[in-house]
Order: C-alpha cells, then structure tokens, then sequence
C-alpha cells in the first residue's frame, strides 16, 4: 500500500534492531514507526469495516415482489416443535435426531393446500443452543413459539419469546398437546398474561392456536394464522439481483465434500454464481432442496442445500453473490487472517482423570478442548456451552473447532496444546486412533450434547471418573450386503478388531460420521447362530430397525461400564 519495496522495509526493521523476514507479520508498534520512517501514518480498522468492503445495493421499490414468509418455530424442548413440523410435512425427523432431540437447524419448505407457501425454520430447545435460536430469531419474520399444555412456561420458553422480542417479530403461540388427558391450556394463557402477553382470546394482541401436533387438530387453523400475519407485514424482495442471505449450518460430507445448508434471503442465487460466506467462498456447483431433489436456482426465502465452498462456513454467517471470485478470494483470505490474528494458542497433555486429580492436588488452571463435530451449527452451540463453564478456579480453552471426523492434525494439535478432544457425533479415523494411543490423547465421543457438558463439568468438579463409561469392544467391516424379503438388510462382515457377541450395542460408523446407533437383530457364521464372533473371522449380521447398510460401512460396538465416582 505504502509502494515501498520489500528491502527497504526490511532496512528499516534492521535500524530498529529487528531482524525479520519477507513473510513475517509485524505488531502494531513496530508497523506504526516504519511507516512513519516513510511518511505514513497508520489507521487500524476491525473484523466489522472489512464487512462493510462489500456494498450493500438498496432496492427500488417497482423491483420488490411478495415472498413467502419465514417462520422459525421456537419453544422448549421436548414441547412438540419438531413433532409440528413433521405434521406439516408429512415426514419424520425425529427417528433421525440423537436421543429424540434436534440438534440441528432444520429449513422446510412447504406448500399449503390453498397454493401459498411457508419456509419453516426449526431450531433446537434445549438451553446449549441459545446461540443457534438467536440466529434463527434474527433472520425470520414470524416466531411461532410451541408451548406444552400439560406443563408449564419454562426457562427456554421464555428466552424464546426474549430472542423473538429482540428481534422485533410477530409472535404466534402454539398451545400443543391438547390431546392428552392432562392438559389444560387455559394455564397457559394465564401465565402468558402474567409476563404481559395477554394473548387474543384474552382480549390481547396475540395470536394463539391450540393444537395437537400428533392428532393434527387445530394445524390448520395455526397456518391460517400464519398466512394473515405475513398478509399483514406485507413482505417483498427482489429476485432480479445478486442474492444475500444467511448459512444456516454447514457439515463435510465426504462424497460431495462441503455441504452448506443456506437460506437465500434477497436476490436469486443460480449455479454457476461466486459466492463469498464469511471466511469461505467458492462457486456453486449444485443446488439442492430439502428433499434432496437438484435446482437451479433458489430466490428469495428459499432454503438449499449448497455445494461448492472452499471449506465450511460458521453457522449464522452471512453470504453474498459477488461479481468476481478473485475479489472474493481476496476478502475471505483477509477475514480468515483477523480470525487466525484473534485465535490464540495454548502450550499446556491431560485426561479427564488427570483433571480431577489436579484439581485435588489444587495446581490445575487450565482446560483445553478441541471440539469435533458433524455439522457447525452443533459445534458452536457446545463451545459456547463449555466456554460457559469456567469458573475462578479453572478456565476452558477452546483450542480448535471444526466439522468433520478426528483426524492425525487434531491429534498433533491436542499433543502440542494438552487438549483433550470432544468428537460430537463423529469419530476418530483409524490412523487418528493409533496416533492418540501413542500420544496418549484422550478422545472423548458423544452423541448427546448433555452428556458432553455434564462430563466436563463433572471433572472440573474434581470428580475423577464418569458413571457410565462405553469401551469400544469390536470393530467390525461391512464387505457385502443382501436384501432378503422379511428380514431387511444383511450384511457380511469382517471383525477387524476384538469380539462381537450377539447382545452387543452397535454404532454404524460411514466416513468417520455415526449414522446410527442401535442394537443387532441376529449374528451367524455360516448358517448358525453364533454367539460371539472373534477378530479375524466373517460373519453375517442384521442390526434392528435398521436397514441402510452400505459395503464400506464400519459398525462398532461398545458396551456402557459403571465407574464408582471418587474424590
């Protein structure tokens, strides 16, 4: 910027008795007195005035067109929000989620009898994901906020109706489970107007439906609901521009490679468009709609899944259509530095255990994690969550977090930093696992975000041990699968590690990432029945209600032991 050549500069550092390099990176101290030595003075701008490089285009109002609404449904957990929308869409999500919770943002898209048409947003109720709700509250227009009739107003429910307050959208109450013998929907209402939400049945100003998300009473008559209010904010955007909007979560699939799932908000985004989302950019390579089907372009309050980005974007980043990629390049390559600049790394390697044993001898101060997950929205709802947890006494570093399966750098960087590792819905490779034996890094795997903060908080308690601990038995390979008519799926297998006994739980492991966790419906060598099966051997299996078996896939199996706790 100063057109002053590199010797020079290198000059200067030299008469202030530095030696640097062509590629190092000065402090701002040093920056300040060389420029002055060539008669600049120097101005500092932040993560923020580098947002602001890419200009906003304001719309003229003849180009602005009606789109549909986006409505987030919002609520405490286990409430009915995803029961709801599955209603609505005729699908079943929860079969998919861990332990029957959402842990992920969900966008639909759906189409109504009367020809117009929704986008829903589910976000996940449990507390850790306050992060995620607020995201989902800020890019809606309407909050439908699901409350249980049979129980009461909780904490999330309240942080709920906060974040959709903030976010100075209309609120429509879905009073659910109506249907069950205990529910009493008149509390509700009550307790709605003791927070000052007098809602219309009350003689207030808001909207409420009361319904059974399982029966389908009263849906209808919420969508109606819907419809009138976004009649009411009488909601434009432009398709004829460069699309904007917001990611919404991202994961790694190893087939496709980074998949984000995004949620257009104005303009229309078409294959073949530069797309620059916080430090990511790349050009879209496909498109696809929730049911998996390919587009070629998504206008405004479209959700899509994207392929095409460099790597994975941050949930709730922002992403816009630029003109030119190397001016995209050029603006992730500068955020990706502010963020690498912020970052910091520790030097201090420890175990859960050591933790506890530490904390007893009362020399402990530090926590490192590195966080592993299958998708971003999850990742950064459980470092938020451990962040949370530090206290006087101990404090947590995130070192490192990311998407996608353990691997040999993860390990390094645990090594060097004396993390231990969090894999959240996701497992070490094979080579990763051998590394940590070596290094002797503890991974710890997760499949329910509780269970990951109660485990830590449980050993900065100074409490050495968990209750249940999963030892990994056996590994075993899937080598070929047949279909057979009243059975399902059965797969032929390898043990490439341990023994499996025919009453072992079982995770299906595809690409490092669990799929699913279940236990087996039979184990044979041959055409018998075996009871246990050892390392080195074939056998053929079938898992319960379970059928997507593909050659490839590794199922582990672990079993849950009790350890005493003791201080």
């Amino acid at each position: 910027m100063m057109n002053v050549s590199v010797t020079d500069i290198i000059k200067a550092c030299m008469s202030l008795g530095l030696f640097v390099s062509i590629n190092q990176r000065l402090d701002a101290e040093t920056i300040n007195i060389v420029a002055e030595e060539f008669g600049f003075t120097v101005e500092y701008i932040g993560a923020k005035e580098i947002e602001e490089a890419i200009q906003i285009i304001e719309d003229k109002e003849e180009d602005l067109k009606s789109r549909n609404p986006i409505v987030t449904i919002m609520g405490h957990v286990d409430h009915g929000k995803t029961s709801l929308l599955d209603f609505i869409r005729k699908t079943n999500v929860i079969a998919g989620e861990a332990g029957g919770i959402t842990q992920h943002i969900g966008a639909y898209e759906v189409q109504l009898e009367g020809g117009d048409n929704i986008t829903f947003l589910d976000t996940p109720g449990h507390e850790a994901f306050t992060a995620m709700r607020a995201r989902g509250s800020k890019i809606t227009d309407i909050a439908i906020i699901v409350v249980a009739a049979d129980d009461a107003i909780m904490p999330q429910t309240k942080e709920a109706i906060t974040h959709a307050q903030a976010a100075d959208v209309p609120i429509i109450f879905a009073i659910n489970k109506i249907d069950k013998p205990n529910a009493n929907p008149e509390k509700i209402k009550e307790e709605l107007a003791t927070m000052n939400l007098l809602v219309e049945d009350w003689g207030g100003k808001f909207q409420s439906m009361d319904i059974s998300a399982k029966n389908g009473t009263g849906v209808d008559g919420l969508m109606e609901k819907i419809i009138l209010e976004a009649e009411m904010l009488e909601l434009k955007a432009n398709p004829d521009r460069l699309a904007i909007g917001t990611v919404l979560e991202a994961s790694l699939d190893k087939g496709k490679g980074y998949v984000s799932k995004i949620l257009v908000q104005n303009g229309t985004l078409n294959i073949g468009d530069v797309i620059l989302a916080g430090t990511t950019y790349g050009k879209v390579r496909a498109l696809y709609n929730e049911r998996n089907k390919s587009v070629q372009s998504a206008g405004p309050a479209t959700p899509v899944l994207l392929l095409g980005l460099n790597s994975a974007p941050a949930a709730g980043d922002a992403f816009n259509v630029m003109k030119d990629e190397k001016e995209a390049r050029t603006i992730a390559v500068k955020r990706e530095q502010l963020q690498r600049e912020q970052g910091v790394r520790t030097q201090k390697h420890i175990t859960l255990d050591e933790i506890g044993r530490r904390l007893a001898v009362g020399g402990f101060k530090e926590l490192n994690i590195i966080i592993k997950g299958d998708v971003d929205g999850s990742v950064e709802a459980l470092s938020d969550s451990l962040i949370k947890l530090s206290t006087e006494e101990i404090q947590v570093n995130i070192v490192q977090k990311s998407v996608g399966q353990v691997n040999e750098a993860d390990i390094m960087l645990a090594s060097a930093s004396d993390a231990i590792i969090v894999a959240f819905q996701v497992r070490p490779s094979v080579a990763a696992r051998q590394l940590a034996e070596k290094e002797e890094i503890d991974i710890r795997t997760y499949s329910i975000i509780y269970n990951v903060i109660d485990e830590i908080k449980a050993a900065m308690e100074g409490l050495l041990s968990p209750d249940v601990v999963e030892e990994i038995v056996c590994s075993v390979e899937v080598r070929d699968v047949f279909k057979i008519t009243k059975v399902g799926t059965v797969a032929g297998c390898y043990v490439l590690d341990g023994k499996i006994h025919r009453n072992t739980k079982i995770r299906i492991i595809r690409d490092g990432i669990v799929t699913y966790t279940g236990a087996l419906g039979s184990l044979k060598r041959f055409k018998d029945d075996a009871k246990e099966v050892a390392k080195g051997f074939e056998c053929g299996l079938n898992i319960d209600n379970f059928n997507d078996i593909k050659v490839g896939d590794i199922i582990e199996g672990y079993e849950e032991k009790e350890v005493k706790r003791t201080l």
